[in-house]
């Protein structure tokens, strides 16, 4: 079976999450880039039935959803050590600040973006329950801490860095220091800066 990695995107989409991290994993891939107007054609929903970049297909297997593949790719590539490795007690916090964004961050934020506030009385209901808790149990978290999950970056940092620079840059994330800081640095990175570039030059043409 062959090990291509092949990465399906859009420069304007949660795309460029995976691009930084095929980035920061150094291996090589191809890049599919897919219009906006066929990500429900027949093509590409037999990759993702639900008609949603990003995607990547490794040998045989088909990952889709962000925070998925960010875990994916971390452990098909240990050499990069961009996860602790099994065993170590804090996989389990590397995990859950990843799926935290995945979930309850992503989740209030949307749903605060589309004007939707969940009622006190139905708090317990929703799972990320209220925007304001969510973002105060990651300000804690992050208040004196270089990284999220120990002391050496992540995939957890990649993925909460970027929900966190870009609810910054378009508003829905308020502009806390330690959220503002935090992100500056993950963005920094030299992958993040690269995949940043590859990413812009293609939105004139997607």
């Amino acid at each position: 079976m062959s090990d291509e990695l092949v990465f399906y995107t859009n420069p304007m989409s949660r795309g460029r999450i995976i691009r930084w991290a095929l980035e920061e994993v150094g291996q090589p891939y191809e890049a599919v880039v897919i219009d906006l107007s066929a990500m429900k054609d027949p093509a590409y929903l037999a990759v993702n039935p639900m008609g949603k970049v990003p995607a990547i297909r490794h040998g045989g297997v088909v990952v889709t959803e962000a925070a998925a593949i960010c875990a994916y790719l971390a452990d098909a590539f240990p050499q990069v050590n961009l996860a602790p490795p099994p065993g170590d007690k804090l996989r389990g916090l590397y995990f859950r600040w990843l799926f935290f964004a995945a979930g309850p961050l992503e989740a209030a934020v949307t749903t605060r973006m589309l004007g939707f506030e969940v009622p006190p009385d139905r708090r317990s209901t929703a799972g990320w329950g209220c925007y304001d808790d969510v973002l105060n149990v990651l300000e804690r978290e992050l208040t004196g801490r270089a990284f999220i999950a120990g002391d050496a970056f992540t995939m957890a940092d990649l993925y909460v860095g970027s929900h966190l620079s870009w609810g910054l840059q378009f508003g829905s994330i308020e502009p806390r220091e330690v959220f503002k800081a935090y992100a500056e640095r993950m963005t920094a990175r030299p992958a993040a800066l690269r995949a940043a570039a590859i990413d812009d030059a293609l939105i004139p043409a997607a």
